[in-house]
């Protein structure tokens, strides 16, 4: 477990509390890193993310759990956050819109997609959730 009192630590938590989109980066079967974009919500303990379920990033994290997630900083960098993590297809999950932390952040985002949150659930129906081992940054 990780200990979430110290002060960077903190500011982290606050952030995956609040942010809209995290980059979750996958290692595909050549090895190469693969960031891209994520929808996810935070637990207090793990990162929820829903996905399509071809997508590649489903078969990165069966080859290779090991992921890293890093929130948007600004322009000079001036804070960096990546969290460091085991990922895993979550099938004890409840479709997106069932989860209603997940449809509360992502209702409007998923209204611009013109589908409804059933439509959703059935296209982004691969729950994977991301346990974190480490935290860095500055």
């Amino acid at each position: 477990m990780l200990d979430w009192t110290t002060a960077f630590n903190r500011k982290v938590k606050r952030r995956l509390s609040k942010d809209y989109v995290i980059w979750l980066t996958t290692v595909g079967s050549d090895l190469t890193p693969q960031p891209r974009p994520v929808w996810f919500i935070w637990d207090g303990e793990t990162v929820l993310i829903f996905s399509q379920p071809q997508a590649h990033k489903v078969r990165h994290i069966a080859q290779h759990p090991g992921v890293a997630l890093t929130l948007n900083t600004d322009e000079e960098a001036n804070e960096v956050m990546v969290i460091l993590g085991r990922a895993a297809i979550d099938p004890s999950v409840p479709p997106a819109y069932k989860v209603p932390a997940y449809f509360k952040k992502y209702r409007t985002g998923i209204e611009r997609l013109n589908m409804t949150p059933e439509e959703f659930s059935r296209e982004y129906s691969t729950p994977i959730r991301v346990m974190p081992t480490a935290v860095r940054g500055f």
